[in-house]
């Protein structure tokens, strides 16, 4: 039978034990959430997902991106740098704008659509298109065309012409200005009955900062053999340093509890009888 007062000694030492673990893994989480991440866009495609990493990347922001059970994308940024990234994303026009086709628009649900549909969904359509074309100009960060398409009465005497705005925000390096010749030949061409001086375009030029080719590896540093930004170092530091002290403190713990429990006491279950001469 084992000695009591071991069981007794024992069972608080364990519990004293238990406890301070529970308390080095409360403090780790506490150091995991300073460290968590927001999700900063959801719903992207690959191409999107992509180009808004390689944006942050190069502005020296981690950001990470993960496949969903839909098969689209989420990027997710540090709590801490969130504002920085919403700020570059918009001025770099991320994530970009996605444009309806026509076969998009024009898709049949089963139901019958009245011209006055048709002739607004045909408009919408030429619209998507148009923007999606200038905006694949390099140095485009974004643009829209607003078409006016008005429905002339073939009796009437005097027709009312159709106008286009163009609205294009690009960059201050490129030289938009030297295509918008160019920009209203294109919507002009593709809309019928539409006219060279009937089509306006409005240039907002965005200053976007400017990256040095060391600034995309410059805020990085190293630690036990892994990438991190300076904002992610400390915790990880924190993390690394807590976890190694709450292992020593446990280990510490049961060697002293080794090294101090009795030796070769145990109790009797029955009194020694003397036997008697």
């Amino acid at each position: 039978m084992q000695n009591p007062s071991l069981l007794a000694k024992w069972l608080p030492a364990s519990q004293r034990c238990s406890a301070l673990c529970r308390v080095a893994f409360v403090v780790l989480g506490m150091l995991l959430l300073q460290a968590c991440s927001v999700e900063l866009y959801t719903g992207l495609d690959q191409r999107q997902a992509n180009e808004i990493v390689a944006t942050l990347m190069r502005h020296g922001i981690p950001a990470q991106r993960q496949s969903d059970k839909s098969g689209t994308m989420t990027v997710s940024v540090q709590k801490g740098r969130f504002a920085d990234a919403m700020a570059i994303l918009d001025e770099s026009g991320l994530p970009k704008q996605e444009f309806a086709t026509l076969g998009e628009v024009f898709k049949r649900d089963g139901l019958v659509s009245s011209p006055v549909e048709e002739r607004a969904a045909m408009i919408y359509g030429l619209s998507q298109e148009l923007s999606r074309t200038i905006s694949d100009i390099d140095g485009v960060l974004s643009a829209r065309v607003h078409l006016v398409l008005p429905e002339n009465d073939p009796l009437r005497q005097r027709l009312v012409p159709s106008s286009a705005s163009v609205f294009i925000r690009h960059r201050v390096s490129t030289p938009m200005n030297d295509l918008i010749p160019q920009v209203k030949m294109l919507v002009a061409n593709g809309i019928s009955g539409l006219t060279y001086d009937n089509v306006s375009v409005v240039l907002v030029p965005v200053e976007v900062a400017a990256l040095s080719p060391v600034s995309a590896d410059a805020g990085f540093a190293t630690f036990l053999g892994l990438w991190l930004h300076p904002d992610s170092l400390v915790a990880a530091m924190w993390l690394f340093y807590g976890l190694c002290a709450a292992v020593i403190a446990l280990a510490g713990r049961l060697v002293y509890l080794h090294w101090n429990r009795p030796r070769g006491v145990y109790a009797l279950e029955t009194p020694l009888s003397v036997k008697k001469t």
